[in-house]
């Protein structure tokens, strides 16, 4: 019916539907059976930033930044300043006086930072002679400072004054970056990570560059205060000591090989290993979004959890605990169950590394067709399946009881709720207003 109202879902390239992953009109455990659809963008809206419990920040290739409340849906302040693209967007609490207040901080490809104040919805800061535009925003808030990264490494207080920078970096540039313990950061530029950048007294240096990789840094995450996570464009995953620097683990996911030329085998090969995001949930596993398939890592017994190397009928782009959104325009809702049957076919370089410490030798064999015994491995089931995007969903933001929202390409924001819970709350209402009626 949503797939009726809102217009059918358009294909993502050459996509076969996997029979296995339908899960009918019946979901008994998906509690988001109304959905809330926002219009206010005119393109691609590719962030979403929460600002406080009751608002949210939405951006993308308009170059406007919208701000919403939860509850109703309302549209609360549209911020407009940047001629083009947004490329990142972040939040910002300070401490004014006595209270606490929120900003927010824009990025976009026409060369500027904005600061915004999301209570009054004006532009309170903008800089405009960026030599090149930024690609990641990370706020130190021990440090009372936030990062810029781009083609340089930028630290600016808050009243947005530029305290240092680092210059003559890769034409990639920062792709990511991540904040460690004792005032360090890891930053990802293309096949390497420059680790760690020292800030305490606000000096930016290299200390160390980190080139284990092979190919391009898509994802980095901070773990804990003792680990953090890189993964890759060819499906490498490698966890890293944050106090002296060394692997701690190094997994290569290799899917399975499709039958078929060699063309399209190599084509394939590049797409469904891709890490495109990767986030920590129950404080030990890493989910991770390895093209179209899920793979889930127990950090603390250093092996693999459970994977789906099928989760979607395209490319996963955003993953959040045990969710995932994909260029299919699904979002899907997972559990970890235990496993009373083999697991799907992998390769042999898929599991042999589950568990080692330090780089693993490369694979000389033909891939296996049967799977070693993982201990622990558990399997990924399918749950919910929420469809209401006619276009790839780019990102989710959870509210918990109060809501779910995605952001599409086909240029709409949802809001998912708690159908019975929803129910209720109008219940009580109505209750609540005859009560104020004296009518009963």
């Amino acid at each position: 019916m949503l797939r009726w109202i809102l217009g059918g879902r358009e294909a993502q390239g050459t996509v076969q539907k996997s029979a296995v992953l339908f899960i009918g009109e019946e979901q008994p455990k998906n509690c988001f059976t109304e959905m809330q659809v926002l219009k206010g963008h005119f393109d691609i809206v590719r962030f979403l930033v929460q600002i406080d419990d009751l608002r949210f920040a939405s951006a993308g290739d308009d170059g406007l930044v919208l701000i919403w409340n939860v509850e109703t849906g309302d549209c609360l302040f549209e911020l407009r300043g940047h001629t083009q693209q947004i490329t990142a967007m972040t939040s910002y609490s300070f401490i004014r006086g006595r209270n606490a207040h929120a900003a927010l901080i824009t990025a976009s490809s026409d060369r500027t930072l904005s600061l915004w104040d999301p209570d009054s919805g004006n532009r309170v800061q903008n800089i405009s002679d960026l030599q090149s535009s930024v690609k990641c925003l990370l706020v130190l808030d021990r440090l009372d400072v936030w990062l810029s990264g781009g083609n340089e490494l930028c630290v600016w207080n808050r009243d947005f004054e530029l305290q240092c920078k680092t210059v003559h970096h890769s034409d990639a540039g920062i792709s990511a970056m991540v904040e460690l313990p004792k005032n360090f950061i890891a930053a990802a530029m293309d096949k390497e990570i420059v680790e760690p950048v020292w800030i305490r007294y606000i000096a930016v240096m290299a200390m160390r560059h980190l080139a284990d990789h092979r190919d391009t840094i898509h994802s980095l995450i901070s773990i804990n205060d003792g680990l953090f996570a890189s993964g890759s464009h060819i499906g490498e995953l490698i966890i890293w000591d944050s106090v002296d620097w060394t692997i701690q683990a190094y997994e290569h996911i290799l899917w399975e090989e499709p039958a078929g030329d060699r063309q399209s085998e190599v084509k394939l090969k590049q797409i469904e290993r891709s890490i495109q995001h990767m986030i920590i949930s129950l404080s030990r596993y890493i989910v991770a979004a390895v093209g179209s398939g899920l793979y889930v890592f127990n950090v603390l017994m250093k092996s693999v959890a459970a994977y789906r190397k099928i989760a979607h009928d395209s490319s996963v782009l955003h993953t959040m605990r045990l969710m995932s959104c994909s260029e299919d325009g699904s979002v899907r809702m997972w559990e970890l169950q235990d496993l009373p049957l083999p697991a799907e076919p992998a390769s042999s370089g898929f599991f042999g590394m589950f568990g080692t410490f330090g780089r693993s030798s490369k694979q000389t064999g033909p891939p296996a067709k049967k799977i070693p015994e993982v201990p622990g491995l558990r399997s990924l089931e399918l749950m919910g399946d929420l469809i209401g995007h006619s276009r790839a969903v780019q990102m989710f933001l959870s509210f918990k009881e109060k809501g779910l929202v995605t952001s599409s390409s086909d240029h709409l924001l949802i809001i998912w709720k708690d159908g019975e819970l929803q129910s209720q709350l109008r219940s009580l209402a109505v209750f609540q207003k005859l009560e104020e009626n004296q009518e009963l």
